[in-house]
């Protein structure tokens, strides 16, 4: 059975400006989800499920969707602040999403195999889609055995701003012990990385911390979890306008409860992204510089 591969897309990039997920970076107008869908089907990967909203659904089917046909079959599942379970309803107020993992949830009815997460507007690199098609592809009659693809914090980071990364800790037999979403990470003037702790102090943190870049592996059963997660995150934080349900949070908890184990998967794969719309001219010079070294064609459907 080969694996899915599971896209989130729902985010409108609000400090890049606009809908990055739709960017033409690349040689021949190539966004960075194609490159992540060439190197997904490169590595075996059998379908994509995007996770979008239904305020850019036209313009993204025509857009991203259409291009995919006789490659690879494609579904795309909805995010919305009020898909909530029965007997939650959204505040009033509330404008932010509720976070990756609500998003991971959305695709309950249209995931019924091993599969990956990844975020739309992140190059992952091919290393990193083999390596987790390869481990998923071991797991259909798995449960509660999950991955994540871990990498090192300095080749992660942004030149124009902060970033959001889940810092890890693992055991000695690669398995992760606890992450912490940290949504603000910089390197200082100095060099050094430092993140922001609970209490708004800056923390120092090694160049070579795996962090995790929301590159995930898990089994369907996965679900079932978020779903009761989900509810108890809803009891203790609905009324928190910013509060978001994150995958690390999720799996973390997992992790503390002894319910699963999550292998972290080295690669030898750099991050670059467009954060900000500042980032824009470097990733399209890095995406150049891979064409021209025939890592991926011109053209790639």
């Amino acid at each position: 059975m080969k694996p899915t591969l599971f896209v989130l897309a729902a985010g409108m990039g609000s400090r890049y400006g606009g809908l990055k997920q739709m960017d033409g970076l690349g040689p021949g107008g190539a966004t960075i989800m194609d490159y992540s869908i060439y190197d997904a089907l490169r590595a075996g990967f059998g379908k994509v499920v995007f996770v979008i909203r239904h305020s850019f659904e036209a313009d993204f089917v025509a857009t991203v969707v259409d291009k995919y046909k006789g490659h690879i079959p494609v579904e795309v599942v909805f995010q919305e602040l009020d898909y909530l379970p029965e007997g939650y309803t959204c505040p009033q107020d509330r404008v932010k999403p509720w976070g990756t993992n609500h998003a991971l949830l959305m695709g309950k009815d249209a995931i019924k195999e091993p599969f990956a997460v990844i975020n739309a507007d992140d190059f992952y690199g091919r290393e990193s889609f083999k390596i987790l098609a390869d481990w998923l592809s071991t797991k259909a009659d798995s449960k509660n055995t999950y991955c994540m693809v871990g990498y090192r914090v300095g080749n992660t980071l942004s030149e124009s701003g902060s970033v959001a990364r889940g810092i890890c800790e693992m055991d000695a037999n690669a398995h992760l012990t606890t992450v912490v979403e940290r949504t603000y990470i910089i390197r200082d003037k100095d060099g050094k990385i430092k993140y922001k702790d609970e209490n708004e102090n800056l923390c120092e943190v090694g160049e070579n911390t795996p962090v995790s870049m929301n590159m995930w592996g898990f089994t369907p059963d996965y679900f079932e979890h978020s779903e009761k997660a989900f509810k108890l995150f809803l009891d203790e934080n609905a009324s928190q306008l910013k509060a978001e349900f994150f995958i690390p949070l999720v799996v973390n908890n997992l992790i503390v409860a002894g319910q699963a184990t999550c292998t972290v998967l080295d690669t030898p794969s750099k991050w670059f992204g467009v954060t900000y719309a500042e980032d824009r001219p470097s990733v399209v010079a890095k995406l150049e510089a891979l064409v021209e070294a025939g890592d991926y064609p011109e053209h790639l459907w």
